[in-house]
């Protein structure tokens, strides 16, 4: 069903690490979905109900071909068998070749799980003589995207240019304003500022406007040198 698969911890670290990824893949006619693990809930600002709504507003920006949550909890996050299943089931039924991950190195627990929870059910999505729903199937690929909580100085893997999505990515971003407008400051140092400010760093690494940064665990293939820029 999917040619990609963003796996995220809660609602809104998909837009914030690769919105412009995901922007990108849509215009190129990419079949792309998110799933997000919990509600996100409880957070100062938010609500379940606020932070449904603000996801469906962030989905419809992005023209995403599927969403759905897994129902985890948030805030204690595992990478527990019965997790593992589900997350196994959902991805041997919407069947992505790549799938993205959040980064593995982070100061939040719930991220943390995810990464280990994405690459095992990864592999469990191929097991065979099993009582999980759905047929076998092994994702090609697990790139991860960089939604940290830690001021890292990494080295990716490559750097996606996202110039001609920027304002996509924003406007998503934009509709969790529970998380990132409500309470912050505003001003020049407002957080969308923050986020503009590293886009831009990543851009200026690649000589484009704007980036957005990606890591893998194994190498990646070029069919040829012209495919670099």
């Amino acid at each position: 069903m999917l040619d990609a698969l963003v796996i995220a911890p809660h609602p809104d670290d998909a837009e914030l690490g690769m919105g412009g990824a995901i922007a990108s893949m849509k215009a190129a006619g990419w079949r792309v979905g998110v799933l997000d693990l919990t509600s996100g809930e409880p957070t100062p600002h938010g609500t379940p109900e606020i932070r449904a709504a603000e996801t469906a507003a962030a989905t419809l920006v992005l023209g995403l071909d599927w969403r759905e949550n897994l129902g985890l909890p948030n805030r204690c996050l595992q990478n527990t068998l019965d997790a593992r299943r589900q997350l196994a089931e959902v991805i041997r039924r919407v069947r992505p070749r790549w799938l993205f991950a959040p980064y593995w190195i982070d100061a939040h627990p719930d991220h943390t799980a995810a990464t280990q929870l994405v690459e095992d059910a990864r592999f469990w999505g191929k097991l065979t003589k099993t009582d999980m729903a759905g047929d076998p199937f092994h994702a090609e690929r697990i790139f991860y995207y960089y939604c940290v909580h830690l001021r890292l100085a990494v080295q990716p893997a490559f750097v996606l240019d996202i110039s001609s999505h920027w304002e996509t990515k924003l406007a998503a971003i934009r509709c969790y304003a529970s998380q990132f407008v409500t309470g912050r400051p505003t001003g020049p140092h407002s957080f969308l500022d923050q986020l503009r400010d590293e886009a831009a760093y990543w851009g200026r690494l690649i000589g484009r406007p704007y980036g957005e940064p990606f890591a893998s665990r194994e190498p990646l293939a070029l069919s040829g040198l012209d495919r670099l820029f």
